[in-house]
C-alpha cells in the first residue's frame, strides 16, 4: 500500500521503517525540518520498561496538591490554563482509580517490554551504534518514598522483571560517584532497564528508511486528513492534496487538531518536561548509568561524553517559555547526587519539549475508527520506551496480522465509554 506516516519524531520514524520492512511505499511528513526536533529532542533517554507507568496513579491528586507548596515541584500549572486542560485534568483524576491504574500500568509495561526487545533486534541488525549505558538505579529518599513504591515492586514480582533492593552502600558500589554527603533510604536497581539517546537513534532509523525507499518531506504541514478513496493529505500550500491509501497519525500533541473535523475528539494534552545537558567534567565524578530521584521525578543519565538532568511535568503555559524553577530543580538533583560531574559553566544545553498524554495514560494504537485511518499517538514521556514496539504491532496490524502482543487497553474506544 502507499501511506502516508504523519510526524517524524521517534514514534513516526519507526513506524516508517516497519511498514517499509513490511513492503509499503511510505511517506513521512514533518512539519519540522529535521527527524526528532521536538518530544525526542533532548528527553531523558530512560529505557525503563520497569518503571514505565501511567501518569494518572491512586493518590496523585493529593500529590499534585502537596508538590503546589514545594519549592522543587515535580509537577507545575501554568497559567493560563485552557477549559481543554481542565478537562483533561479532570479525565486524569477519574483514571487514578486503583483498578484503572492497575490495568493500565499492566499494559504499559507488557508493551514497554517488547518494545525495548525490539529496540535491541534493530539495533543489532541495524548495526546501530549510539549513546547509550545499562542499568536503572532508583534512589529513595525517605520511608515514605519506599512506601509509594510498593505497589510497583508487587507488579515487578508478577512480571517477573529483574529488580533489586538495596541498601545505601550497595547501591553506591553500582553508582560510586553518588555523593557521599546526601544520605537516602534505599535504592531499587533494575539491571536490563538502561538509558539511550533517542534523538540519534531516530535519525540513525531515519537514514536506514531513506536506503529503504521511505521519502520524508520536511517543513511540510498537514493541514487536513480527508477520508475517501483511501486518505487524501492536504499540505499547506499546496493547492491539491496528496491521495495514499491510508495514513498513520503519529504526530504528536497535533494529532488532535487533525483529528477534530474528523468529528473524533481526543483528550490529548501537551505535558511539558525539561532537560539540561552538560559535558562530563571527570568520569570519575559522573553516573555510570541512569539514576532516578523518586522524590522530584528527575533522571540523571549518561549519554557518552554527557550527562543528561531531564524531569519535570507541566501543563499549560506557552511552549516557548522556560520556567527558571522547573530548571532549578534538574541543577538541584543533579548537585544533590554528583556534584562537579558536568561542566556547567558553558556549553549546556537546556531544553523544553512537548508530551503529549492522554488523561488515564496508555497512548492510542491501532485503527481510529475511519477507514484508511491509523493511530499511533499519545505516548507521553514513554515514547522513547513504547515506540518500536507500538511501530512494529502498528504495522502487524495494519497488514492484519495479529500483533505479537495483545493491545487491550490501547484502542480509541476506551476513550468513548
Amino acid at each position: 500500500m502507499k501511506i502516508a506516516v504523519i510526524g517524524a519524531g521517534i514514534i513516526g520514524v519507526t513506524t516508517a521503517w516497519e511498514l517499509a520492512r513490511d513492503g509499503h511505499e511510505v511517506t513521512v511528513f514533518e512539519r519540522r525540518i529535521a527527524a526528532a526536533e521536538e518530544g525526542s529532542f533532548a528527553n531523558t533517554g530512560i529505557l525503563a520498561p520497569g518503571y514505565t507507568a501511567p501518569w494518572a496513579a491512586p493518590g496523585m491528586p493529593f500529590k499534585i496538591l502537596r508538590h503546589l507548596l514545594l519549592r522543587h515541584a515535580p509537577v507545575h500549572f501554568s497559567l493560563p490554563l485552557s477549559g481543554s486542560d481542565l478537562a483533561w485534568m479532570w479525565k486524569s483524576w477519574r483514571a487514578c482509580a486503583s483498578d484503572t491504574y492497575l490495568r493500565n500500568r499492566q499494559s504499559l509495561l507488557g508493551l514497554a517490554r517488547y518494545s525495548h526487545t525490539r529496540l535491541h533486534e534493530l539495533a543489532a541488525e541495524l548495526e546501530f551504534e549510539f549513546d547509550r549505558s545499562q542499568g536503572l538505579l532508583v534512589l529513595l529518599r525517605s520511608e515514605h518514598d519506599h512506601a509509594l513504591l510498593r505497589h510497583g515492586l508487587q507488579l515487578l514480582r508478577d512480571q517477573g522483571h529483574a529488580h533489586r533492593e538495596l541498601k545505601p552502600e550497595e547501591a553506591r558500589a553500582i553508582e560510586p560517584a553518588l555523593n557521599p554527603d546526601t544520605a537516602f533510604h534505599s535504592a531499587l536497581h533494575l539491571p536490563d532497564d538502561e538509558a539511550g539517546n533517542c534523538r540519534q537513534f531516530a535519525l540513525l532509523l531515519k537514514n536506514a528508511a531513506l536506503a529503504r525507499g521511505v521519502q520524508f518531506a520536511f517543513g511540510a504541514t498537514v493541514e487536513r486528513l480527508t477520508p475517501g478513496q483511501g486518505m487524501d493529505v492536504q499540505l499547506a500550500g499546496e493547492p491539491q492534496p496528496r491521495r495514499f491509501d491510508a495514513a498513520v497519525l503519529c504526530a504528536g500533541a497535533d494529532s488532535a487538531r487533525l483529528l477534530r473535523p474528523l468529528g473524533m475528539k481526543i483528550p490529548l494534552a501537551a505535558v511539558y518536561g525539561y532537560s539540561v545537558s552538560a559535558t562530563v567534567r571527570e568520569p570519575l565524578n559522573a553516573p555510570r548509568s541512569a539514576v532516578m530521584d523518586e522524590r522530584y521525578k528527575v533522571a540523571i543519565a549518561r549519554l557518552g561524553n554527557r550527562v543528561r538532568v531531564g524531569g519535570g511535568a507541566e501543563l499549560g503555559g506557552r511552549p516557548e517559555r522556560q520556567r527558571k524553577d522547573a530548571l532549578q530543580t534538574l541543577y538541584k538533583v543533579l548537585h544533590d547526587w554528583f556534584p562537579g560531574a558536568a561542566v556547567l559553566s558553558s556549553g549546556v544545553q537546556t531544553w523544553k519539549g512537548a508530551r503529549p498524554m492522554l488523561p488515564d495514560g496508555p497512548p492510542l494504537l491501532g485503527a481510529s475508527g475511519i477507514p484508511g485511518l491509523w493511530l499511533n499517538c499519545g505516548h507521553g514521556d514513554s515514547g522513547w520506551a513504547l515506540g518500536c514496539g507500538s511501530a512494529r504491532a502498528l504495522a502487524d496490524l495494519v497488514a492484519g496480522r495479529p500483533p505479537e502482543l495483545a493491545l487491550d487497553g490501547f484502542g480509541i474506544e476506551r476513550l468513548q465509554t
